[in-house]
């Protein structure tokens, strides 16, 4: 189970935000600098208290859907092996976009405890066109490979519009109990965005007994109101230095951000 993975009452999950990996259009063509902005990275959110971080190749933008590419592969393999290597808390794992399939292989690799996957269970239309979620391949590569990682799953994920009318609460007990997914995750309509706690509440109302995070657009002026139904939260875009998601990590935000997590515990 997820909270025994991560056993604090409001569970802070960190996010290393990736450069640009080998054959995206902004590669910088150094890997060893790339897997040393990760280490720091890691080390900060460890440092400052946080409970789990997740490691996602964000400076691959513009995304494509479907299975990545090798040497995309190949690259995330090597960043979250050295932030598992150098944290001692739970790591995960967020393929953009969409690449389950891949980033389980990852975590058969290198240990990695958990997956996020942004379409696990439905089809939506996103900036990169239709995605559909692959539940049924996702959980029988888990199988197969006698794996314990744990799926983290979006509901309506941000960046994204369903197609036609779509009832959250609905889409959550599916996304649990046919898509099998082991937590979920509720977010704003794109990244940086806040999450609205009403629809942090529909989900909670749709399945007491869930695992929900909120994944996205959580700050230390919002989070008491927007965490007050969730077991906790993803956070990126605050933490970082000037609140720009491309700067480097706030030692002293993450710090802030930890010891409020605490006390909303």
């Amino acid at each position: 189970m997820l909270r025994k993975l991560f056993p604090a009452p409001k569970v802070f999950i960190g996010v290393v935000h990736l450069p640009p990996l080998p054959g995206s259009p902004r590669w910088g063509g150094d890997m060893d600098a790339v897997l040393a902005r990760a280490e720091e990275e890691a080390n900060t959110l460890e440092d400052g208290g946080a409970h789990g971080i997740i490691v996602e190749n964000f400076g691959d933008a513009p995304f494509r859907t479907g299975r990545l590419d090798s040497e995309t592969v190949s690259a995330m393999t090597l960043a979250v092996d050295r932030v598992r290597r150098v944290t001692d808390v739970p790591v995960g794992i967020n393929m953009l976009r969409n690449d389950a399939g891949s980033a389980m292989a990852v975590a058969a690799v290198t240990g990695a405890a958990f997956i996020r996957v942004n379409v696990h269970y439905g089809v939506i239309a996103a900036d990169e066109g239709l995605i559909e979620g692959e539940a049924y391949r996702t959980l029988r590569q888990r199988q197969a490979l006698g794996l314990d990682v744990k799926i983290l799953a979006d509901v309506l994920v941000k960046h994204a519009v369903p197609l036609g009318p779509t009832d959250l609460g609905h889409m959550v007990r599916e996304t649990l109990h046919r898509g099998l997914a082991d937590g979920l995750i509720i977010s704003g309509p794109a990244t940086g965005m806040a999450t609205a706690s009403a629809d942090v509440g529909i989900a909670r109302k749709a399945d007491p007994d869930a695992f929900i995070l909120v994944g996205s657009g959580i700050d230390e002026a919002n989070a008491a109101t927007v965490l007050n139904q969730a077991d906790g939260a993803i956070v990126g875009t605050s933490l970082k230095r000037g609140g720009l998601i491309a700067n480097p990590l706030d030692p002293a935000k993450v710090k802030r951000m930890a010891e409020l997590f605490v006390r909303l515990g």
